[in-house]
């Protein structure tokens, strides 16, 4: 019987090209993101047609995609052209823990390989609440501050504030916890100074976190993280992409950061 599952795909993001690598089905990926890093090898082997909010239209055409996949309204303009030149899109939304999870069954139940993908959640969710029985150990709950833009400061997304509470962490800012979008999670310096977090850990979207102009902020001198010098970094290709870096990597630095605080609450 023919195979009528999509054979040529291009993900416009890195999540999907990490999923095909995983379940070993990277020889149907044509054409990745040039934002792409994980995994390392996709770089070196599949064509960049792409970045987060520009698309190479004609590259990707000459590739014969019979199923192109992205992520976010911001590549609403990308897929809404490619459906003009006839090509199958499938634009993911998801903002959350669950959602990343959800993200993974529809997308290799799209290709055909949904018990592949079953089995990636099935080792998620075990990781998980693992890490979960961990922290539930602890005896102290470091209130955490995750810093993902500077100039203005915008507060984590949802699936990183998500990822703190599962290692054990207290967010400084519950109440933006379910704010999707990044405009609703713009702070002022002095409320980041009046939470008083335990920690910050930075990840500022496609730049270096810089400890030291964190440090230098008028009034952050007070701040509990500044004078414990608990100020850490995560790159942004584990944490700030909702696919798999983030439930692997991601979570294992963010763990490894509230142990350490918890273990040298004043350096």
């Amino acid at each position: 019987m023919k195979d009528y599952y999509p054979q040529r795909i291009i993900c416009l993001t890195e999540e999907g090209t990490e999923i095909l690598y995983l379940i070993g089905e990277q020889h149907r990926l044509v054409g990745i993101s040039g934002f792409t890093y994980r995994p390392p090898q996709a770089r070196k082997e599949k064509p960049k047609v792409s970045t987060f909010l520009d698309a190479k239209f004609d590259k990707i055409i000459d590739l014969k995609p019979d199923l192109v996949v992205g992520y976010s309204d911001l590549q609403a303009d990308i897929a809404a052209e490619l459906i003009k030149r006839g090509i199958n899109v499938f634009i993911f939304n998801h903002h959350t823990v669950d959602g990343i999870l959800n993200m993974i069954i529809q997308f290799t139940s799209l290709i055909g390989c949904v018990e592949k993908g079953l089995e990636l959640v099935k080792n998620y969710e075990a990781k998980i609440e693992r890490i979960k029985q961990q922290a539930s150990t602890y005896n102290i709950q470091p209130l955490v501050f995750f810093e993902e833009w500077d100039e203005p400061i915008i507060a984590g997304s949802t699936w990183v504030n998500e990822l703190v509470e599962i290692a054990g962490g207290k967010l400084a800012f519950p109440e933006l916890k379910n704010k999707n979008l990044a405009k609703q999670r713009i702070l002022l310096h002095e409320q980041v100074i009046e939470r008083n977090p335990d920690v910050i850990i930075g990840s500022w979207c496609g730049k270096m976190f810089k400890l030291d102009k964190v440090k230098e902020r008028i009034g952050f001198e007070n701040v509990t993280a500044i004078k414990n010098n608990h100020l850490f970094e995560i790159k942004s290709e584990l944490i700030l992409q909702p696919g798999p870096a983030a439930l692997t990597d991601g979570l294992d630095e963010i763990v490894k950061i509230i142990q350490n605080v918890i273990k040298n609450p004043a350096n």
